[in-house]
């Protein structure tokens, strides 16, 4: 086990070194100038010359990204072009908002994707089993961002039940008003993530009933309840546990539309601000979070493999 963790952090930081070279590489090809954005166009030269000094622009880009990850390493993701702020307080500032998103969303998708990806694995013939499988259809289908605008017209403008502009209240000072201020983003996106998550789970349930140890398990007078969520339910969840994990990264800064659209002020939104203003210090900074975030939690999903099955051995 402590060897497999051992390779597993080895590849999460050669990964995370390539991950932090596409981003750096990625926000230097974007079109425009920080300086010139930062300043405007009516700028003179002199001008020009010395804020893209001060901001560093004015090295080669080898230079610049050695300086960069240098900083990085130890913490200093440098400081925003527009607020002056360090990059890592920024992003500190926001992440909380993101995490109870993201938290919302989870709890949102489990309820939806468990019980649904159950029913159309164990009665797909049925009505309510058509029903469920024409919702995973539109799931999938529909965007995240147009069901939001959606749900804005219907139960913000028309119905007025919910804000149509999302803000972050701590669920710990107030779970009322953190649950109405974030329902309608964490629907948004969990109608998506619920088809999926539903859908795999569906999938791998229909497989695992035909095995040999189901069919012993009701010879032996199982109860069916029982065969299901003990035998089958937990041997099915393998894959479901990936998907889980992989939709969880996403959340963290994958978010980015529907913080825009609901006007939640979570880490999407802040990077969303940042590439409209060319900020390269704070996109590269979030990007490079996000990413480490994402080889984190597929870290931790192959890890919760070893609990699930015993029978995997992680060497």
């Amino acid at each position: 086990m402590y060897g497999y963790l051992v390779r597993r952090l080895m590849q999460f930081a050669v990964v995370l070194l390539l991950g932090s070279v596409a981003v750096w590489a990625f926000v230097l090809l974007l079109p425009g100038d920080p300086a010139t954005v930062l300043i405007g166009s009516d700028a003179t030269d002199a001008e020009l010359a010395a804020t893209r000094a001060r901001m560093g622009l004015d090295q080669p880009f080898l230079a610049q990204y050695g300086i960069w990850i240098g900083h990085a390493v130890t913490g200093d993701l440098g400081a925003s072009y527009y607020s002056g702020q360090p990059v890592l307080t920024e992003l500190m500032d926001r992440i909380p908002a993101t995490v109870q998103l993201a938290g919302f969303t989870l709890v949102l998708t489990l309820l939806i994707a468990v019980p649904v990806g159950i029913v159309v694995a164990l009665r797909p013939y049925s009505a309510v089993g058509r029903v469920l499988q024409g919702y995973l259809t539109v799931g999938l289908a529909v965007p995240a961002f147009w069901l939001g605008l959606l749900l804005i017209i219907v139960l913000a403008v028309q119905l007025r039940w919910l804000p149509a502009s999302s803000d972050f209240v701590p669920l710990w000072q107030d779970p009322g008003a953190a649950l109405t201020s974030t329902i309608l983003p964490a629907s948004a996106i969990a109608v998506h993530t619920s088809s999926v998550t539903a859908r795999f789970l569906a999938n791998s349930l229909g497989e695992v009933m035909g095995k040999d140890y189901i069919r012993t398990a009701r010879a032996k007078g199982v109860p069916e309840r029982d065969v299901i969520r003990r035998h089958a339910v937990r041997n099915a969840a393998l894959p479901t546990v990936t998907i889980v994990g992989l939709q969880l990264g996403s959340f963290l800064g994958g978010t980015v539309v529907i913080e825009a659209v609901f006007n939640y002020p979570g880490l999407g939104r802040l990077l969303y601000t940042a590439i409209g203003e060319r900020d390269y210090a704070l996109v590269q900074g979030g990007v490079l979070f996000v990413v480490a975030t994402f080889l984190l939690l597929n870290l931790l999903v192959d890890v919760a493999y070893g609990v699930l099955d015993p029978r995997i051995r992680l060497t």
